[in-house]
């Protein structure tokens, strides 16, 4: 397995201490493994906080007697760490990556102590945002550390280790989630993360000491990052109350829309004026990363609109309970981990690595296009085997437009832009979500439902045909594969360096 050169003189050094440039015996397997427990631990912290809140949200909202502001509890952590995305990646570039995990471990920890004693619905949400900052750079850190020990041909056998983590968060949150706020309290979701947090804490202290170091100093753009985080509640918002809360001509409405484009605007600006912008123009400037980027951002974030809503379906259209709900999205959860793991091990051995994924995203929008043509008639056992033929041509997109990012920049922008590339899929996410939720309460009319099952109750008596508002969700989600699709077919398909240091040289020399 090749590794990148390590730049540190001894292994008895701290990493600050260590003189750059100096070579370093490379890893050993065993310190390998070690370093990629301590970042997947870490990783599944900031996965599962995302999926463990869903089904306790009602008794959190019950108990602290605020239901009308329970989304925010979901959108402050989306928001708050996709905007510092950009800013670890940024920030483990000039410091290492070794000290950005600890402090983004910490931060965690710390917002979910104040998530667990939040006596308020206002203050649970700051708490959120808090956690936010500290799980939004946890991913990012975890692939680009990965990047750093692993050489690019390999590299994406190593997504298969992400998506698991990613299935199994997605699996165990929901439930784990519901038993906690039944059985125990709806604030032992964030006192679980303390263990958790304290284990990851101490595997990344002791094994990322060993990592190489490719440091380059930089600035952090807090304006920029401001500017995006404002943009984004604008829009967001705008999506959110078009044809529920207000009509989508109305000046709310429109006002939040072009809020949101002038901040759009000034973001842009400033990507172009400030000395080190949150997103720098040069990495979006490289074909590779910004196909690749695109691509991801439109295939995952379709993935995670769908996640969100297919619950919905099952429970207001198909009538399933929500138990039932759960174990029938366990094929799309799983499919994806199948297709990375195929796309991940051909990538190390074909030329033509965008040939799979090019195919699974075909077969994705093909079977996509069949949920939205006969999702009503469709049994369950055909629609759980279509969402599994679904998750599988998905799921090979994923290591190759992550692996081609990291492939096409120099090691001292590679957290740089696995940060963008993370940060892209994220407001994807948000974004199609917000779309998913307009179709879904805009074309019932059901705004004020309370549960699932409410919604589904109240669409029968109001004679509102919820399959086929679900149908326009399917032909939603079948642009957004396709969209994903015509990036990747303008991705260059460069060839993956075998050595980390040919890659480092063929980087810094384009």
């Amino acid at each position: 397995m090749g590794t990148l050169p390590n730049t540190m003189d001894t292994m008895d050094q701290s990493p600050n201490e260590r003189p750059q440039g100096s070579p370093a015996p490379a890893l050993s397997h065993a310190e390998i493994r070690t370093i990629i427990l301590g970042v997947l631990l870490a990783m599944f912290l900031a996965a599962l906080d995302q999926t463990i809140i869903a089904t306790a949200l009602p008794t959190i909202g019950r108990e602290l007697g605020d239901l009308e502001h329970l989304p925010w509890i979901v959108t402050v952590y989306l928001l708050t760490s996709t905007a510092v995305t950009p800013l670890y990646g940024k920030f483990s570039d000039s410091y290492g990556r070794r000290v950005t995990m600890l402090i983004g471990i910490v931060i965690f920890i710390a917002g979910s102590i104040a998530c667990a004693l939040a006596p308020t619905m206002f203050v649970l949400i700051l708490a959120r945002a808090l956690q936010g900052v500290g799980g939004g750079g946890l991913i990012a850190l975890a692939q680009t550390i990965i990047a750093d020990i692993v050489a690019p041909r390999e590299r994406g056998r190593y997504q298969v280790y992400f998506a698991s983590v990613f299935m199994t968060s997605s699996l165990l949150g929901p439930v784990l989630g519901g038993f906690f706020a039944e059985h125990l309290h709806w604030s032992v979701i964030f006192w679980i993360n303390i263990p958790l947090g304290f284990i990851a804490l101490f595997i990344a202290f002791h094994s990322l000491k060993k990592l190489p170091r490719h440091d380059r100093p930089h600035r952090l753009d807090l304006l920029g990052a401001a500017l995006l985080v404002a943009a984004t509640v604008a829009l967001l918002l705008g999506l959110s109350w078009g044809g529920i809360r207000f009509p989508w001509a109305s000046l709310p409405v429109l006002g939040l829309f072009a809020a949101s484009l002038g901040l759009w605007g000034l973001f842009a600006i400033r990507m172009r004026m400030a000395p080190e912008p949150l997103i720098p123009p040069g990495v979006l400037h490289n074909p590779v990363v910004r196909m690749a980027v695109l691509s991801a951002c439109f295939g995952m974030g379709t993935y995670i609109g769908l996640t969100i809503y297919l619950p919905v379906y099952f429970e207001a259209v198909r009538g399933l309970s929500a138990s039932h709900s759960g174990l029938s999205l366990i094929p799309l959860m799983a499919g994806t981990v199948v297709g990375a793991t195929m796309s991940g091990r051909t990538m190390a051995k074909v030329k033509h690595y965008k040939r799979l994924p090019i195919a699974g995203l075909l077969v994705a929008m093909a079977t996509t296009g069949l949920l939205a043509a006969y999702g009503q008639s469709l049994s369950i056992v055909s629609v759980e085997i279509v969402l599994a033929i679904i998750s599988v041509g998905l799921g090979t997109v994923l290591p190759v437009t992550m692996v081609s990012t990291q492939n096409a920049v120099a090691p001292h922008q590679m957290g740089t832009a696995t940060g963008t590339a993370n940060f892209f899929r994220s407001l994807g996410g948000a974004f199609i979500v917000a779309i998913f939720g307009a179709i879904v309460i805009g074309g019932s009319g059901l705004s004020g439902a309370a549960s699932f099952e409410a919604l589904g109750a109240a669409a029968a008596q109001s004679g509102v045909d919820l399959g086929h508002v679900f149908s326009y969700v399917f032909m939603a989600a079948l642009v957004g594969f396709g969209l994903s699709l015509a990036f990747l077919l303008a991705m260059e398909e460069r060839p993956l360096r075998g050595s980390a240091v040919k890659a480092a040289e063929a980087a810094i020399a384009d």
